[in-house]
């Protein structure tokens, strides 16, 4: 257990930082420090140096360098971490990026609980429309023929160009079924060549070995979709035999060392086997991870309303995820999309926070006790604060879950877009948020947007699947037809 001292001390150099950087000086010292310079971003080439990388720059770049190893040293003291760990670490470009994009974004929003990046950090990208499935619950209603004005792959390039400006951290494929469309190996190539961290959402049907070879020297990251076992899953996708051909696909990527993670959308019609199904990822298909989606009322996902769970089932489950993950014998790192699983981590205490994708072993070592900490700085929905969507003809959306364009690569900056949409301020302002701005969890987990939207219409409307929003998922209820919200599924072993 973490003791009081350890305590104590994650929230004095928390107070400390906190303190630091709110300060006005210190904010104008960082926006010199994370101004562009000879080199690009100054903070970025100052931690390339830091490494032991020669760097081609000015004088005044060459003396914020120098600010920058004094604080990178003051820092990994505080933290307990040794400088020459520091320094290995600032050898990735991905980490770089990383640690210049935050540090931006609090010269640009300042230190605020939760935190906003200078740029979204992640971008989660439809990158098609076309898709060889059908399934139920799918945000982009998805099928057989392309967006109109989709990119093309030139534009695409250019749309990675414009990340980078940016300082766009990680990139996620997603789609419809982004392996369908034939330049995403070249396009996403262009990507991880550019330093970006690159991911794949795809539903695994088309991962033959050939195809898991190829996506490991293009991808860092892969999200494979099962939503149970067979009659379920292929139920729930619409096409019959995509169950056996997913479970293919993830023991190729498993078995050509791909950091493999199998998704799944939690429904009344699979919650009962979810434990079951853990069991199976771990012991037959090998993946390390499990992602759990929030089911979300969007695209097609409207026709399946009464298949949402209730709040006590979505606690439930988290609950049991969190749990069985701080397991010592756990192979597996559970992660869920619900920003209510930020407040179950808080309610355990000596456990990590996770943020929603790309989380290692390492980091979670590094980050064991420092729970408080990290919540609040993550802050559980990262929608319009950490991350963007973008659909396959360039339209930016605050969430892939969240239809609401602000605005499109083509003709505006990413940059621009972050900075200045009206949509994205609602995100943030969490003291305007209907009934989550009340609660104690507030600057932890917020509630998921997308589903207060999809509804509500409302982006500041409350989660009705928040337990400590029952009010208006019985009012849900009561609206939508009793029958729609409520049901015999309860994951065994949940309850409080």
């Amino acid at each position: 257990m973490i003791s009081a001292n350890e305590i104590k001390r994650e929230e004095f150099i928390s107070q400390m930082v906190e303190k630091w950087l709110g300060n006005p000086l210190t904010r104008s010292a960082l926006k010199i420090i994370c101004n562009e310079g000879k080199s690009g971003n100054r903070l970025e080439a100052a931690l390339k140096m830091y490494s032991g990388h020669r760097v081609n720059c000015g004088l005044s770049d060459a003396f914020v360098s120098v600010i920058v190893k004094l604080l990178m040293d003051m820092g990994g003291g505080l933290l307990g971490i040794p400088n020459q760990k520091l320094k290995d670490a600032m050898r990735d470009p991905v980490i770089r990026r990383a640690i210049t994009n935050i540090f931006t974004g609090i010269a640009e929003f300042g230190v605020q609980k939760p935190f906003t990046s200078s740029a979204p950090f992640l971008v989660v990208w439809n990158y098609t429309k076309i898709c060889n499935l059908r399934c139920k619950h799918c945000y982009a209603d998805a099928g057989v023929e392309q967006m109109e004005g989709e990119l093309s792959t030139e534009e695409a390039k250019r749309a990675i160009d414009e990340f980078e400006r940016a300082g766009v951290v990680a990139i996620a494929f997603s789609g419809g079924e982004p392996l369908m469309r034939k330049d995403i190996f070249e396009v996403a190539s262009y990507a991880k060549k550019k330093h970006f961290y690159v991911s794949v959402a795809t539903n695994g049907t088309l991962i033959t070995d050939e195809m898991a070879k190829k996506m490991k020297d293009t991808f860092d990251y892969v999200e494979v979709s099962l939503d149970g076992f067979e009659s379920t899953h292929d139920q729930f996708r619409g096409v019959n035999g995509a169950w056996k051909l997913t479970c293919a696909g993830i023991k190729n990527c498993v078995a050509n060392g791909i950091d493999t993670c199998v998704a799944l959308t939690a429904t009344r019609q699979n919650l009962n086997e979810i434990p079951e199904l853990i069991d199976f990822i771990e012991d037959e298909l090998g993946a390390g991870r499990v992602i759990i989606f929030n089911y979300i009322p969007v695209g097609r996902g409207k026709e399946i309303v009464d298949l949402d769970l209730s709040p006590e089932e979505r606690r439930g489950l988290l609950k049991y995820l969190y749990s069985r993950m701080m397991e010592n014998d756990c192979k597996t790192i559970f992660y869920s999309t619900a920003p209510q699983y930020s407040t179950i981590s808080w309610e355990y205490a000596h456990g990590p926070t996770f943020p929603t994708h790309f989380m290692t072993r390492e980091a979670i070592r590094v980050l064991q006790d420092k729970t408080k900490t990290l919540a609040e700085f993550l802050g559980g929905c990262g929608s319009g604060r950490l991350y963007c969507a973008m659909e396959p003809n360039g339209d930016i959306t605050p969430c892939v879950f969240i239809p609401i364009k602000i605005g499109n690569i083509k003709d505006q900056g990413l940059k621009e877009i972050w900075r200045h949409s009206k949509v994205l301020e609602r995100l943030r302002d969490r003291k305007s948020f209907e009934s989550c701005s009340k609660c104690k969890y507030n600057t932890i987990c917020g509630g998921c947007r997308a589903r207060a939207f999809g509804y509500f219409g409302d982006l500041q409307a409350p989660d009705p699947g928040c337990i400590h929003n029952m009010r208006y998922w019985e009012e849900l209820k009561g609206a939508l037809g009793e029958s729609a919200l409520t049901g015999e599924p309860q994951l065994a072993g949940s309850a409080d």
